[in-house]
């Protein structure tokens, strides 16, 4: 089963929804059993088919926060979660779609998702739009590389800032003598994971206005993980190392720097990634590759509720493939029908003819046949009336019967036939009460050309001729 990884663009909360366009996208093809199939980058419609697709969700676009949720589950969970997150949202939470995270917290609360529902909705339809069924959506802070476990805290402000060049490592062991300096009665800080994913992109058509070109630095867009929370910011590539020293404190920092995307070309514009690397110092490599894979492994998928993945849910692009199916089926249909028909119709053509031959046959023989109902039956009784008037017997006449009867008793005695009675062309034999019939007596009938049934209430053999 293959997989297509793509990272999503953060939403412009300055271009209005109608506005929303989504740039060509950075993916990553892997087949069914992991290996790299492609790797580019593509507008939605042009992305390659795959049998499921993940969508790393940027992380701006996301306020991840721990909650306490009642027991509820489905349709009447999805109503109290906004009352849960009313009270630290800017926003209606309304306007909010609210994913849980399934692995529980530590303290007993679990960890919520949120985003902007029209926006995450603008993505589910286009990706559904364009052939992909099974989605998943992640936090793009998931698929971020684990910081190592730390037991103190560590000071790492002043390294940071400083843009030390010894790489992810060099925040978490910059002071070997720190953890004897600090106080014991500190908790230690949560190690902060944090990438730099690359410039900021427009997902609308730039406005043309006067002064919106920035002569400073390019913006970047930042991705901070502490723990199993998240969050993103747009700063200027220049502030990086700054923003971060401000929000870790105390805690280690591991910087990474998005590299290796699809599409990147060398360029000497200020947003290309070598340009930006002179800015943010003390940052490791991240191949996206790497980041991408990680990807599979989250189980945080924001795709609940009504954007949970419904394959085969009958709307205009379900309906679009299956066109030339349902198609096909009507057409084999149609061509089932139609060739039943014509079998029926040749075959009607048959037995009219054959009827009419029947009926030739029956005046060529007897001429004085005025009226011909069923020529077969017609032709019978003909037959047997002359059969009659010429002397010879008929198979249905007493003497036949009773003369075949005669040959099929075998070891049943003549003298043990108590009544023998003929009428509609049939014999009506009982046998005396101590004559016991063998279960051959059938078998013997249907040698000699007659059929023989046993009447349960009376015991007796109704005889007919079988030919």
């Amino acid at each position: 089963m293959s997989t297509l990884i793509v990272l999503l663009p953060p939403r412009d909360p300055a271009v209005p929804s109608q506005e929303w366009q989504l740039p060509e996208l950075p993916f990553l093809l892997l087949d069914k059993s992991g290996r790299t199939q492609r790797a580019g980058r593509s507008a939605l419609a042009l992305l390659p088919r795959a049998s499921s697709t993940v969508l790393m969700v940027a992380a701006r676009d996301l306020l991840m926060m721990p909650a306490a949720l009642p027991p509820l589950r489905g349709p009447r969970l999805r109503q109290a979660l906004p009352n849960i997150v009313e009270d630290q949202l800017i926003q209606d939470p309304q306007t909010c779609h609210i994913a849980v995270d399934p692995q529980p917290l530590a303290n007993g609360r679990q960890l919520l998702a949120i985003i902007d529902r029209g926006w995450f909705r603008f993505i589910c339809e286009g990706f559904a739009a364009a052939g992909h069924r099974s989605l998943r959506a992640v936090p793009v802070t998931r698929c971020l590389p684990q910081a190592a476990a730390l037991d103190t805290p560590v000071e790492v402000a002043e390294t940071v800032a400083a843009g030390d060049p010894a790489g992810p490592a060099s925040a978490a062991t910059a002071a070997p003598g720190a953890a004897a300096a600090v106080a014991p009665g500190i908790a230690p800080a949560v190690p902060m994971v944090a990438a730099v994913l690359g410039a900021v992109v427009q997902t609308a058509p730039a406005l043309l206005l006067e002064g919106a070109i920035e002569t400073g630095a390019p913006r970047v867009e930042l991705a901070i993980a502490r723990g199993v929370q998240g969050e993103g910011l747009a700063v200027p590539a220049s502030a990086v190392n700054a923003t971060l020293a401000a929000l870790a404190g105390a805690a280690p920092v591991t910087l990474y720097m998005l590299t290796e995307v699809p599409g990147n070309e060398p360029i000497l514009a200020e947003t290309s990634p070598a340009r930006l690397a002179a800015h943010v110092h003390g940052a490791s490599p991240l191949p996206f590759e790497q980041l991408a894979r990680r990807a599979l492994d989250c189980r945080l998928d924001l795709c609940q509720f009504e954007f949970a993945s419904q394959p085969w849910r009958l709307d205009r692009a379900t309906l679009r493939r299956l066109r030339l199916p349902v198609l096909l089926a009507l057409g084999a249909l149609v061509v089932a029908i139609v060739g039943a028909n014509v079998q029926w119709l040749m075959l009607a053509r048959q037995r009219d003819a054959i009827n009419t031959q029947m009926t030739e046959l029956l005046l060529n023989a007897f001429p004085k046949t005025t009226v011909v109902l069923d020529a077969p039956d017609q032709m019978s009784r003909q037959l047997q009336q002359l059969r009659v008037a010429a002397g010879e017997l008929s198979p249905d006449d007493f003497l036949s019967l009773a003369d075949r009867l005669a040959r099929s008793l075998g070891a049943v005695p003549v003298n043990g036939i108590a009544a023998l009675d003929y009428h509609d062309r049939r014999l009506d034999v009982a046998f005396k009460p101590e004559i016991k019939v063998d279960p051959d007596f059938a078998k013997r009938l249907a040698r000699n050309g007659l059929n023989g049934a046993i009447d349960s209430n009376t015991g007796k053999w109704t005889i007919r001729n079988g030919q």
